[in-house]
């Protein structure tokens, strides 16, 4: 940068330009943000959308119960 004063029409320019490019920033920043919410709410709809033809499966056949293997009879002390 050189350090020549300059003159209020090129300041005047300078701050101009900056918010310009701050505002075409901004706003792509916002489609940015727009954008990651749309991709998020798909996956939750296709996500739900799992769960829920899943948990229909699983009514209409649900699961066989498992079998619990029976308890070992303890043995008796002998003294």
């Amino acid at each position: 940068m050189n350090d020549e004063p300059k003159t209020p029409a090129e300041l005047r320019e300078i701050r101009l330009s900056r918010k310009a490019a701050q505002n075409a920033e901004g706003i792509k920043a916002m489609a940015d943000i727009a954008a990651a919410d749309i991709a998020i709410r798909k996956r939750t709809a296709d996500l739900r959308a799992l769960r829920l033809a899943k948990e229909a499966a699983d009514r209409e056949n649900p699961p066989e119960p498992k079998v619990k293997a029976k308890a070992k009879p303890k043995k008796k002390k002998t003294s």
